[in-house]
C-alpha cells in the first residue's frame, strides 16, 4: 500500500486524509481485523481506532492533520447603564439578614442568626439527627 507521509519540522507523522481514508474503510469491512489493517499501514492500532472513532461519529478531523476548530461567531452587544432607583448602594449589599432560629432536637440546641447557607444547615441537621 502507498503510505503517504507529510514531514514537518515536528516529530509526529502526519498522514494524508487519503491515506486514513483508504484504512478506516479497510477496518470497517465486514471480518477485518483493525490490529491487522494498521499493522499493514505501518501504523499503530490505537491511531487507526481513533480515526475510526472520528469517522464514525461524523469529525471532519480524519481529514486533515491538524484538528479543526469552529470558528468564532460574534455578536453585537450593547451596554445601557441602569435606571438609578434600581442600583444598590454597597452599604445594602453588605447588610446581614436580621432575625433568629432556634431549633431543638433530643438534647442538642442549635442557634442561628443572620443570614444561613441552606447547604450547611442541611448538614448539621442531619448530623443532629443522627445522635438521637
Amino acid at each position: 500500500m502507498d503510505k503517504p507521509v507529510v514531514r514537518t519540522s515536528r516529530r509526529r507523522r502526519e498522514h494524508s486524509a487519503e491515506f486514513k481514508r483508504q484504512l478506516v474503510a479497510r477496518s470497517l469491512e465486514p471480518g477485518a481485523s483493525v490490529a491487522a489493517v494498521a499493522m499493514e499501514g505501518g501504523i499503530n492500532a490505537n491511531l487507526l481506532f481513533g480515526w475510526r472513532r472520528k469517522y464514525l461519529d461524523g469529525l471532519p478531523q480524519i481529514d486533515s492533520a491538524t484538528p479543526q476548530q469552529p470558528s468564532a461567531v460574534l455578536l453585537p452587544v450593547s451596554i445601557e447603564a441602569a435606571p438609578a432607583d434600581r442600583r444598590s448602594t454597597p452599604s445594602s449589599l453588605m447588610r446581614p439578614a436580621g432575625g433568629a432560629i432556634e431549633i431543638e432536637i433530643g438534647n442538642a440546641r442549635v442557634r442561628l442568626r443572620g443570614s444561613v447557607d441552606e447547604a450547611n444547615l442541611r448538614t448539621v441537621l442531619t448530623a443532629l439527627r443522627s445522635l438521637t
